[in-house]
């Protein structure tokens, strides 16, 4: 704990900042990974189960993706599904909507990853010249080969550590902020793949002109 003081002491002021950069990033992080956990392992079971159950009961699809609205799948569901009898290009339209809709919430927290991954390193660089600036300010040309040179030595290895720190925080963030926008892009195929899914099985059961009954449970 002592080392680590003394460090963080010996990378200026703007360990400070690259210290808030750090605790907002880990604390969006583990936001973003408690989010996908839950995507990842819930959805495509409701999922498989709405599209099976949809055919022979919609009352019963909805009331299920009601139940579990929090995720973003379920939530495009029943933007379409809640309409009042839409024609197959109303439905489509009513899912396509709602899945841009939900591309902010999917993506959330994209722009900061992208600021502290940016700004960090600068800020790192910075101290580093700011180290650099005053151990040589106190350097004599008289006195290159004394203590003064050891102590300015040691200076600008100690100014070294805030580049050392910015590198950390953005390459921790990148490797993050790049798992999340895989799992985006993937989830925006399954949103695809399984919006189809659902609008053929709505078109089916338009043209066989069965849905009102199938609505009605009978």
């Amino acid at each position: 704990m002592e080392v680590a003081s003394r460090l963080f002491a010996a990378g200026g002021i703007v360990m400070w900042p690259l210290l808030g950069f750090s605790i907002l990033a880990l604390a969006l992080i583990l936001e973003r990974v408690v989010f996908w956990v839950q995507v990842n392992t819930q959805q495509p079971k409701i999922v498989q189960e709405t599209l099976a159950l949809y055919e022979r009961s919609p009352r019963s699809a909805i009331i299920l993706l009601k139940q579990n609205s929090h995720l973003p799948l379920a939530r495009i569901f029943l933007s379409a599904l809640e309409l009042d009898d839409p024609n197959p290009e109303e439905f489509r339209l009513a899912l396509e909507t709602a899945a841009q809709a939900e591309l902010p919430l999917i993506k959330r927290f994209n722009t900061v990853f992208e600021t502290i991954i940016s700004l960090s390193p600068l800020l790192g660089l910075l101290g580093t010249v700011l180290g650099l600036i005053t151990s040589l300010s106190n350097l004599r040309l008289g006195d290159l080969g004394g203590s003064q040179s050891v102590a300015v030595t040691a200076g600008i290895s100690e100014a070294l550590i805030s580049t050392a720190a910015g590198l950390v925080v953005a390459m921790t963030t990148l490797l993050f902020a790049n798992v999340f926008r895989g799992l985006y892009q993937r989830q925006i195929a399954l949103i695809q793949e399984y919006g189809g899914q659902l609008e053929l099985l709505y078109r089916h059961l338009y043209e066989k002109g069965g849905l009102h009954a199938a609505q009605r449970g009978e």
